[in-house]
């Protein structure tokens, strides 16, 4: 079977892509397209900004043929790069007529949307090629809950605000609807993911995530064994800004720790937030407690989340959430917020979910969660091996890769 993708990023390396991180979106595109070429013949539309990056990961995992079609657009449209979406979304039009092309050339049997994952954006080749079309795994329809938002800053609370405008925009967009009816399969990461699009689109849904993780990756974990230390160690990780909540953590590891002499809280990280949250810190008396560090590699991450007991992640809006994942895959418990793609990954064997209605409550019941661990060793030790077991039966990327390639013989009957 021949199978086009669409993947404007594919590149697993989190560089800076047109000044920003585009490391999610590329992990997502490379690990999809690594499991579909375990079955199928593969060509991949994508930019031209991840082709070293690519080179580099065929060489490195010795891949089958595969066919990389790198798409640039005029310069002209480079001012949009500041709105990455919007740059994605004209540089889908120049790739519909490339598949167009190609697809005369070649005769693809399916067509599959990738990047960018979302669950709003028309793709103009699944609308107009006429083929079959798959989309996803993506979201996007996971919001700030607006209790939360309400504690931004001007900026941040502007940019949640445009975000959701400019989603219910594009979800008008025509091109959108025409392959949103036209999709054999539509993946989505998330349960908000599902409850947004209509009930006539819900019954071609399924849930995939967008977070996985690789054989070597579980090996390197048992390899490396469990770490002891002399504190109890919550780690907490990813980029610094204000969705992700680092502040909330912060301040439930504050109710928790105030009785507890031997806690710690560790912050792996880089973003703008990182001076707004050792402020914070300072004023909650936490400078013993709160160790921040630089963003590391993942071999230096995965030490740290083997030397942890817990690992807190209070992301207010995450669609999937890799970090949590790999803590799972570390054997960790994890403590999270009940929302999307955290709310999907976690459940009462592998970590504890806290209601997220307001700040103040949400503070209390995630530092009731870290006192409930820290009291009772048995439970925290059950659901570290809970943690585990699910991350390597659900989440191994081959594993995924089964599950697609049965999603792709059970819609497209082959």
């Amino acid at each position: 079977m021949k199978v086009l993708i669409c993947a404007f990023a594919c590149a697993k390396d989190p560089d800076m892509q047109f000044g920003f991180s585009n490391g999610g979106e590329g992990i997502l595109g490379q690990n999809i397209i690594l499991q579909l070429i375990r079955f199928f013949n593969v060509s991949v539309l994508t930019h031209p900004i991840n082709k070293e990056a690519i080179e580099k990961i065929v060489k490195k995992r010795n891949v089958p043929e595969i066919d990389f079609y790198y798409i640039d657009i005029p310069k002209f449209f480079n001012f949009t790069k500041k709105w990455i979406q919007i740059y994605a979304y004209l540089w889908q039009i120049k790739a519909y007529f490339v598949a167009k092309r190609l697809n005369k050339e070649n005769h693809f049997d399916v067509f599959h949307h990738i990047t960018y994952a979302n669950d709003w954006m028309a793709s103009y080749i699944g609308a107009l090629l006429p083929i079959p079309y798959m989309r996803g795994p993506g979201g996007g329809a996971q919001k700030v809950p607006e209790n939360f938002l309400r504690g931004f800053s001007k900026k941040d609370y502007i940019k949640e605000k445009i975000r959701s405008l400019g989603q219910w925009m594009f979800k008008h967009d025509p091109f959108f609807i025409i392959g949103q009816n036209k999709a054999k399969v539509l993946l989505v990461c998330n349960h908000e993911s599902f409850r947004s699009l209509p009930k006539k689109w819900q019954a071609k849904e399924f849930f995939f995530s967008v977070n996985g993780i690789h054989s070597e990756e579980v090996s390197f974990l048992r390899s490396e064994g469990g770490h002891s230390n002399d504190n109890f160690l919550i780690l907490s990780a990813g980029k610094l800004i204000k969705i992700k909540g680092f502040d909330l953590a912060i301040k439930a590891f504050k109710l928790f720790s105030d009785n507890v002499a031997d806690a710690k809280l560790v912050i792996v990280g880089d973003g703008v937030e990182l001076k707004n949250l050792k402020k914070l810190v300072k004023e909650l008396n936490l400078e013993v407690k709160v160790i921040f560090k630089e963003w590391m590699s993942h071999g230096e991450l995965f030490k740290q989340m083997l030397s942890c007991d817990i690992f807190l992640f209070a992301s207010l809006r995450d669609g999937g959430g890799a970090v949590v994942v790999e803590a799972m895959a570390a054997g960790k418990p994890v403590v999270c917020f009940d929302l999307a793609g955290p709310a999907l990954h976690i459940d009462e064997k592998c970590g504890i979910k806290v209601k997220a209605d307001n700040p103040e409550q949400a503070a209390k019941d995630m530092s009731s969660a870290l006192e409930k661990l820290y009291l009772n060793r048995e439970l925290l030790s059950k659901l570290g091996g809970g943690a585990k077991e699910k991350a390597e039966k659900e989440y191994n990327w081959n594993k995924l890769g089964d599950k697609l390639f049965e999603i792709y013989k059970n819609t497209l009957k082959f």
